[in-house]
């Protein structure tokens, strides 16, 4: 079985063109009287009956634009340490671990399971080999599948998204049920507020009518098998670097819970009032803090980890 190696944890360094590095001053225009004899302003400061102050405000104004604008597009420049897949020459390769995510059932407009996807599976891959230097064979492509799929079985770790939204049918707890106490895990995510939070706990009784879900504390192992995890964050989805808000749906409070079974391992974890999935897709974005990124990653990268090895 796969061990993971110790290694010192560096932040990736900041590029040139991050939004910290790009800063400009203006400086100041001072425009005296004109001296031209022939722009008929007669020395009075205007030109041609436009006055020089406006003349000067509006060559300001076109250098705010312009400076405004190289600065967006450096802005906008990914950072390095997390790109996507598609700027990889990589194989389709299929090796020790692949990331996958469950096709379940929604109510609503559209199938809520395809939230960020295929991007943030892709990101987090790319993140899990250059930034968390994991040893662990990955494979290049992320998977789907749904409940009563076969190849479920193949995958130890599977994630969640929007389970707020999930429906599981008696043939689908059933199947996942199963999945669960031969050694899988799962991973939900991305749900916010009390009426999503009511049904995620429903679909899990559907699962496992006999075991509650516990919040876990931050001295668990899951949570210091691979990084050292000694708070819960709240991370946002990518709209906060528009709002500065990390909350959503009145979901003001972060939790990290689980499901376990009679000898405590977990078999399902929680990721409430938390976007995780968002931080995985944006985290090539410089306008989205870091700090998110980082903590998603470090997450994902421990459950994993746990998933494998327990």
């Amino acid at each position: 079985m796969w061990k993971p190696s110790p290694f010192s944890l560096a932040r990736p360094k900041e590029t040139a063109l991050s939004r910290e590095a790009f800063s400009f001053s203006i400086f100041h225009f001072k425009f005296g009287n004109c001296l031209c004899r022939n722009c008929g302003a007669g020395g009075n400061g205007t030109l041609g009956g436009i006055s020089m102050k406006v003349t000067a405000f509006i060559l300001l104004l076109t250098c705010l634009l312009l400076l405004s604008s190289s600065a967006q597009s450096q802005r906008l420049v990914g950072r390095p340490d997390f790109r996507s897949r598609r700027d990889s020459r990589d194989s389709h390769r299929r090796l020790e671990y692949t990331f996958a995510r469950l096709e379940y059932r929604s109510y609503g407009w559209r199938n809520m399971w395809m939230t960020d996807y295929p991007k943030a599976d892709e990101q987090f891959i790319m993140g899990l080999r250059n930034w968390c230097q994991s040893n662990l064979a990955i494979s290049d492509d992320p998977i789907s599948c749904a409940p009563d799929d076969k190849d479920l079985f193949k995958y130890p770790f599977v994630y969640i998204v929007e389970p707020g939204y999930m429906e599981l049918s008696t043939e689908d707890a059933a199947n996942l049920r199963e999945y669960l106490t031969r050694g899988g895990f799962l991973m939900l995510d991305d749900f916010w507020g009390e009426y999503e939070w009511q049904n995620v706990q429903e679909q899990m009784r559907k699962i496992f009518p006999e075991y509650p879900i516990q919040e876990l504390p931050l001295n668990h192992p899951i949570f210091h098998c691979y990084f050292d995890i000694d708070e819960v964050v709240q991370v946002p989805n990518v709209n906060y670097i528009y709002t500065g808000v990390t909350s959503e749906k009145g979901g003001y409070v972060p939790h990290y819970e689980g499901i376990t079974d009679e000898t405590g391992r977990v078999m399902v974890f929680i990721a409430r009032n938390a976007d995780n999935g968002d931080a995985w897709e944006w985290i090539d974005e410089p306008r989205y803090p870091l700090k998110f990124g980082l903590a998603a990653y470090k997450l994902g990268m421990n459950l994993i980890v746990y998933a494998m090895t327990h």
